[in-house]
């Protein structure tokens, strides 16, 4: 089980804007780390941008999930793992990530503007809840249990609007240095298994499903 991303994103406009994040790239690489961190940073975005205010979905690329926690503050957390990290716990960090980032930085701070802001937790959280089982220490306090849908989508291109690719997507990013395109491309082209984000299968897929979890929120 792993955790590879925790991140703020301001998606009250388009484009949205990554207000803080951690990544944790040691299982990759040492000369692909840097691309991955992009097309994490790019592809939370995308998510972040069709996530409603209220709303929570998943949404499982390749060998990664992505957890997203949509706020009518204007913000949507966002929380890369693998499949094997469960999504309860997950949705639970992302409630406590988002609370205890909007009570250091108010909607006064980045409302107008684009910055990016410190959240030094989270530098401990992506290394505290590897272990699912740390969100013990989330759950004792809690007050209350809430059934809320987390909408479960199976590729990342099932949540753009009709017509959008990934491929139109890497190819406009601004987020995206020559070298991450020129990877994205060449990994695509040679259809490696070990590329866990970058691109999509082209296999006939599941239609989109939900599942109801109890979250224990705040």
């Amino acid at each position: 089980m792993k955790l590879h991303y925790i991140g703020i994103i301001k998606n009250s406009e388009t484009p949205s804007h990554e207000l803080c994040s951690v990544k944790e790239l040691s299982a990759y690489g040492r000369f692909t780390r840097g691309s991955y961190g992009e097309f994490m940073t790019v592809f939370s975005k995308t998510v972040a941008e069709r996530t409603k205010p209220g709303q929570r979905q998943d949404i499982e690329q390749d060998s990664n999930t992505f957890h997203a926690y949509g706020r009518t503050e204007g913000v949507c957390g966002i929380i890369i793992s693998d499949h094997e990290y469960p999504a309860l716990v997950a949705h639970q960090l992302l409630s406590k990530v988002v609370d205890e980032f909007l009570n250091a930085h108010p909607r006064s701070e980045w409302a107008d503007s684009n910055p990016t802001l410190s959240f030094p937790e989270l530098n401990d959280y992506i290394v505290k809840y590897q272990d699912p089982q740390q969100a013990d220490s989330i759950m004792k306090i809690q007050k209350e249990l809430d059934e809320t849908k987390i909408v479960l989508h199976k590729t990342i291109e099932s949540v753009l609007e009709r017509g959008e690719k990934i491929d139109t997507l890497v190819a406009k990013s601004d987020g995206l240095s020559a070298q991450s395109k020129m990877f994205y491309t060449q990994a695509k082209k040679q259809n490696s298994c070990c590329v866990a984000i970058l691109y999509h299968r082209e296999a006939q897929m599941p239609e989109d499903s939900s599942i109801s979890y109890h979250l224990i929120l705040s």
